[in-house]
């Protein structure tokens, strides 16, 4: 196995025991989860602190969930296509705040600033951010003659709901929409049909 594919395997187990166990979680652990000797992660990563960092980076990166939107099969319905989307998106919100979240509890402060991945002068989360929007405007290509906006601009506001959805302005222990409400309002409005505005 090269150092990198080694790298990567030892990243992968040790993401839901970080998880688990914030930074409290041992190298030996990790090992014993991976399957390999403990001197096998030194070999691969400088120090706890440095494989603490690599399993950040795997948590923030967009690829997973890019995947997850770019396979929506586009015969569906929108209002399917959009909830496979959301669930998706969700799934990488919790995950992101999982790991992040056991980190913050256990005394490490600040997260390292993800790499950029777009042009010169666009940091890794603008990056992120357009290429997340890019292919939910994909998604909602079959149906632009549709949309009131542009598709870019549709999937701008749907990227904003998902969000909101993740961490609801009303604060924590308060009963917010549902999915299916959520995507009732985004696709037909707030107002009831034949209300007068």
């Amino acid at each position: 196995m090269t150092p990198e594919r080694r790298r990567e395997m030892i990243v992968r187990t040790a993401l839901p025991l970080v998880a688990e166990h914030g930074t409290a979680v041992t190298t030996g652990q990790i090992a014993r989860a991976a399957g390999i000797g403990e001197a096998t992660v030194f070999r691969v990563f400088a120090d706890k602190d440095e494989l603490l960092d690599a399993c950040v980076a795997e948590a923030l990166r967009t690829d997973h969930v890019l995947a997850e939107i770019e396979a929506v099969p586009l015969d569906q319905p929108l209002r399917d296509r959009l909830a496979e989307a959301f669930s998706a998106i969700e799934a990488y919100l919790a995950r992101i705040g999982t790991v992040l979240g056991a980190l913050h509890a256990t005394g490490r402060g600040q997260a390292p600033r993800p790499r950029s991945h777009g042009p010169p002068g666009e940091s890794g989360r603008d990056a992120a951010m357009s290429r997340t929007r890019d292919a939910l405007a994909a998604l909602l290509e079959p149906d632009r003659d549709r949309l009131r906006l542009p598709a870019q601009q549709v999937a701008g506001l749907f990227m904003g709901l998902a969000f909101t959805r993740a961490r609801p302005p009303a604060g924590p222990g308060t009963q917010g929409p549902s999915l299916e409400e959520y995507l009732d309002v985004f696709l037909h409005g707030a107002l009831k049909e034949g209300n007068p505005e």
